[in-house]
């Protein structure tokens, strides 16, 4: 196929908060699939916190961005052309060949989305990996009772929204933090029980507030001084799903950890920390019980949709300022 596409590289490592000199926006011919492969047009790429400790080179559990070649992630897109028997063009793709205007596939790790399920933007959030992270980690790791009480961080995030709401549908008590006045405003139209900005007044006064009896489950999402304030409103055999510590990952020196950590102990609290590909075996029991609900309206989403490849860092800067609500995607191509 004739033209040019457009892909985002990562230049040069960053030292704290990053800047968009970091990365640079490169044209690379369209490529013809060999035989076996497939090209994609793709419509939205994911834009997630996970992929700021990516972009320093440091071992983890998963690789490095590498300097000069293009980014890789989550996107979604339409089989354009295809020399593979199990892709036709025209069908809807979901793959990890993100920021990227076009993708060549090998037609490993796809997955087909069936766009009359939902919009396929939400295939990279509430339905999609967001979602799951979300689902696995309340229900399998949290395992909530009815009337519990559950508190979330970062709750006006793509995981941290779909999180509370699910907490809500386990019949749960939810408090969500979030750090504006119109993310408040959002998470009570959620349904969150209470919410609060933790930039006005502290997660500790919040919670001591909000829930004088303490907290069952703690969805962490942000770590720091959260992490620490949930430590001492959880009840005894309270439970912490550690899911992220985007608070920590701009970080230049290592912080110290929660002062508190005694209370593990005398609380007989437990923490556990995921990464949702190694459970993927269980996305299909997701997906049906997250269709499911979107489509009676228990489960509900916003998105912060940014076009064109040429913003890509911009978004993903503002993802890392909080500018999101709910799901942070860049458009890239036609999504019809």
């Amino acid at each position: 196929m004739e033209g040019m596409s457009r892909e985002i590289r990562l230049v040069a490592r960053p030292r704290g908060f990053p800047d968009e000199d970091l990365f640079e926006i490169a044209e690379t011919p369209i490529p013809d699939p060999g035989e076996g492969q497939l090209l994609v047009r793709n419509a939205y790429f994911s834009v997630d916190p996970y992929m700021r400790p990516r972009m320093n080179d440091v071992r983890s559990y998963v690789a490095p961005f590498t300097l000069g070649e293009a980014m890789t992630g989550g996107a979604v897109g339409r089989v354009a052309v295809s020399r593979n028997e199990r892709y036709t063009e025209g069908e809807w793709v979901l793959h990890g060949l993100g920021w990227r205007e076009w993708a060549l596939s090998d037609g490993s790790g796809l997955r087909k989305v069936d766009p009359g399920d939902a919009p396929i933007s939400t295939s990279l959030g509430v339905l999609g990996m967001p979602g799951f992270t979300a689902y696995y980690g309340f229900h399998e790791l949290g395992q909530p009772q009815p009337g519990e009480t559950v508190f979330v961080s970062g709750a006006a995030g793509a995981v941290g929204s779909t999180a509370g709401q699910m907490a809500k549908i386990a019949g749960c008590r939810v408090l969500g933090c979030a750090g504006s006045a119109e993310k408040v405003k959002w998470l009570r139209e959620l349904g969150f029980d209470d919410a609060f900005d933790y930039r006005e007044r502290s997660v500790r006064e919040a919670l001591a507030e909000a829930a004088p009896d303490g907290i069952d489950i703690y969805f962490d999402n942000v770590g720091g001084d959260s992490l620490e304030a949930g430590i001492g409103a959880l009840r005894t055999h309270g439970r912490i799903v550690a899911c992220g510590s985007i608070a920590r990952y701009n970080d230049v020196e290592a912080a110290p950890g929660p002062r508190n950590m005694f209370m593990v102990v005398t609380k007989r609290l437990r923490i556990q920390g995921y990464i949702i590909s190694d459970h993927y075996d269980r996305f299909p029991e997701f997906l049906a019980r997250a269709q499911e609900w979107v489509r009676d309206g228990r489960l509900r989403y916003r998105e912060t949709v940014i076009d064109g490849i040429e913003n890509a860092p911009r978004a993903f800067l503002g993802l890392l300022r909080g500018e999101n609500i709910g799901k942070m995607l860049l458009k890239v191509g036609p999504d019809s």
